[in-house]
């Protein structure tokens, strides 16, 4: 039975349920995860990190032509659908109201804190084309990244990778002032300590389906950098909005990922302080976690076109 995740984008490839025996072929360790649930659906334990990290490695394969993707144990792990579904609600802001998604090469986006997975990068060029420039302040996350590239030349060429030396800054220290970017991304680390992770990932493990775990267990693991980070979420998109105002002219739009809906009264007072022009906010629905995207430029509607 196929059932119709209804909550992605409707360009989302992952609208539909997995076909588990075309991602088994793809990669056939995969085989040893997936089982029948009680609705005689196939599926895999999602509160197995090994698990869900071959289904990754599937989906990118089968969908998005990713050869031999693979993190260390202990990075994050990112869902797939998810992932995509934020790249094609950008593709939606940049198209307008024109209602074109525009493709190529002469989109430059900008994936702040990329990870050892690359998953934003990877699939922004293989859907759209675009190019794409990945930051980390972890130099191994970046390393393992490379690896990804050096597996798949024919991307490579079209992604970058850059380390950030500096945690107090998001965009300094990354380009240069000549540089132009269409758009710039982030998935924020959420948490403010380790303990508050641990915590969130425990309900979150508790809710799936035929999982018995009793104990915090990152099915979907995580770096510190990657889930905590001193005071969490609003700290610092707080910061990412303020250094904003400083690259104006260099990036048409900000965008970023928003777990905590009380959270942008308070950031989007923060856009008005630094005279953002125009702010969106996108909803996203997908599966048990509801999120949203946080968008602001600071260029005229009149020069968008002329000067990105």
């Amino acid at each position: 039975m196929t059932t119709e995740k209804s909550g992605l984008h409707t360009r989302n490839l992952h609208r539909n349920s997995y076909d588990f025996e075309q991602l088994i072929s793809c990669v056939p360790e995969l085989k040893h995860y997936v089982f029948n649930n009680a609705y005689g659906n196939l599926t895999i334990n999602f509160s197995i990190p090994k698990a869900v990290k071959l289904l990754n490695k599937a989906l990118l394969q089968h969908y998005y032509q990713v050869k031999n993707w693979d993190i260390p144990d202990g990075n994050l792990c990112p869902p797939i659908p998810g992932r995509a579904d934020y790249i094609h609600y950008i593709a939606d802001l940049l198209a307008g109201n024109s209602k074109e998604v525009p493709k190529g090469l002469s989109v430059k986006g900008l994936d702040i804190g990329t990870g050892a997975n690359l998953v934003y990068p990877l699939i922004a060029h293989q859907s759209y084309g675009w190019k794409m420039i990945g930051t980390d302040i972890n130099q191994k996350s970046l390393g393992n990244a490379q690896k990804i590239l050096d597996e798949n030349p024919e991307i490579a060429e079209n992604i970058q990778l850059k380390f950030q030396p500096d945690s107090n800054f998001i965009f300094k220290n990354i380009f240069n002032s000549e540089d132009k970017f269409t758009f710039s991304m982030c998935n924020p680390p959420f948490h403010d300590s380790e303990e508050s992770a641990m915590k969130g990932n425990l309900r979150k493990t508790k809710n799936l389906k035929n999982s018995k775990v009793q104990k915090p267990n990152l099915n979907f693991s995580g770096q510190q950098s990657e889930l905590w980070c001193e005071g969490g979420e609003l700290a610092f998109l707080s910061k990412m909005i303020q250094e904003s105002a400083l690259y104006s002219t260099q990036i048409l739009w900000f965008t970023c990922l928003v777990s905590k809906k009380e959270n942008l009264f308070k950031l989007n007072s923060l856009l008005k302080k630094v005279h953002a022009l125009e702010v969106k906010t996108i909803d996203m629905a997908q599966g048990q976690k509801v999120s949203r995207i946080l968008a602001w430029t600071f260029v005229n509607k009149e020069k968008r076109n002329s000067e990105f």
